[in-house]
């Protein structure tokens, strides 16, 4: 039964799902952060519609010659930003084109059709990929077709797409996880999915020192643990948190330390101590333009009735208000769970707050790991395997 649902078609999982948010590569900064804040999105597709292009002659590209060669973020623009050099000359920055900004190497998306198999996606994403692009809609009209080279649109070519994350294949299978029965009631230990390999910076350390690891974090779809002189888990930087965030996060990670840049993503607005010690500091810098991004980032929030309200009649847990800023439901207090946890309760844990990874302590609360989206994929596709197995087996032996 288990290996039946795991080759239903993937479009199933796109019922009720929005068509995507796309932009072209050749846009600039400034243009992909108008949109990310017009629309509410953490994430808007970018498109590749140059049919010279090599990357349309690896993939599958639609009739147009369009291809969705990646995904921005709110917190691609803010490590963009963070950069020594982007600081120095913040406006020069938003002129970039946002293809500078996409992952070298690997897509982390890539095309399904269709029919393609839940099997297949998952094998995808284990294998890295972050969101499976797949075609929702077809329309017909000439008029739609033109509208494909507006930053704002959602199809190409007539047809309109959607994508699907880690954690809506994950949610996926937890609504119907009596099928894989007995294994969600195994400890993620006997499972052997805790990662060791994990990014850490000190509660002092400066935040920027820790760069590198937020921007690989946020393509990981992991995130940042924070912790004392004794490794024990205080919080932590993640991506699903500072998607929500404004661009001006990007003067908090120059100036302030790990644990001051918790509190200052954290829901419900930095403090305004914190606000002015980042402009005192970007003064001293000599970081004026930062400085002056800032001012007008907070002078529009402060105009507004409330800069990080948030309904809770919002699905993805998150609300933007008239000036554009953001606010999550996400906190940057770390969800922990233990060695010894349930593969089905951390899943929940993971889904229910909307973390890509759920962080592994001890009973001293000492960081032991952690557990992600990829990890809890990699143990429903070897079930599988493991029924798959015999099948082979017996086939052979005829």
């Amino acid at each position: 039964m288990a290996v039946r649902f795991l080759n239903r078609d993937v479009s199933d999982l796109c019922l009720g799902k929005p068509a995507l948010r796309s932009i072209p590569e050749n846009a600039t900064v400034a243009e992909a952060l108008l949109l990310l804040k017009r629309s509410g999105e953490t994430h808007v597709s970018v498109w590749n519609c140059d049919r010279s292009s090599s990357v349309l002659e690896k993939a599958k590209a639609d009739d147009d010659g369009c291809h969705c060669v990646g995904k921005i973020s709110m917190v691609d623009v803010i490590c963009f930003l963070s950069k020594q050099e982007n600081l120095i000359d913040s406006s020069k920055a938003f002129e970039v084109p946002i293809s500078k900004l996409l992952p070298k190497g690997d897509s982390i998306v890539r095309h399904l059709e269709p029919n393609s198999s839940l099997l297949e996606a998952i094998d995808y994403m284990i294998e890295g990929t972050q969101n499976a692009v797949i075609p929702i809609y077809n329309y017909a009209s000439t008029d739609s077709r033109r509208q494909s080279s507006s930053p704002r649109s959602t199809h190409h070519n007539g047809v309109e797409y959607c994508w699907l994350t880690q954690e809506d294949v994950a949610r996926f299978l937890l609504n119907s996880i009596g099928v894989f029965s007995p294994m969600p009631t195994f400890s993620i230990e006997s499972l052997n999915i805790i990662d060791h390999n994990i990014m850490t910076v000190g509660y002092h350390d400066p935040a920027i020192s820790a760069l590198d690891s937020i921007t690989l974090a946020n393509i990981e779809q992991t995130a940042l643990a924070v912790v004392d002189n004794d490794n024990k888990l205080i919080g932590e930087i993640s991506a699903s948190t500072l998607a929500y965030c404004d661009e001006d996060v990007a003067a908090a990670i120059t100036t302030l330390s790990a644990g001051d840049l918790m509190a200052y993503i954290d829901y419900g607005g930095p403090p305004e101590d914190l606000v002015g010690l980042v402009k005192m500091r970007l003064q001293e810098k000599k970081l004026g333009l930062m400085t002056k991004l800032m001012e007008e980032e907070f002078s529009v929030s402060s105009s507004s009735s409330s800069a990080c309200s948030c309904s809770s009649d919002d699905e993805s847990g998150s609300s933007r208000n008239g000036s554009g800023r953001y606010s999550s439901s996400r906190r940057s207090e770390a969800i922990t769970c233990y060695p010894g946890s349930s593969l089905a309760a951390v899943l929940i844990q993971a889904l229910a707050h909307r973390a890509s990874s759920v962080w592994v302590i001890d009973e001293d609360h000492n960081l032991v790991g952690a557990v992600s989206f990829k990890g809890i994929l990699k143990v429903f596709r070897s079930i599988a395997n493991a029924r798959l197995k015999p099948e082979t087996e017996n086939l052979t032996t005829q």
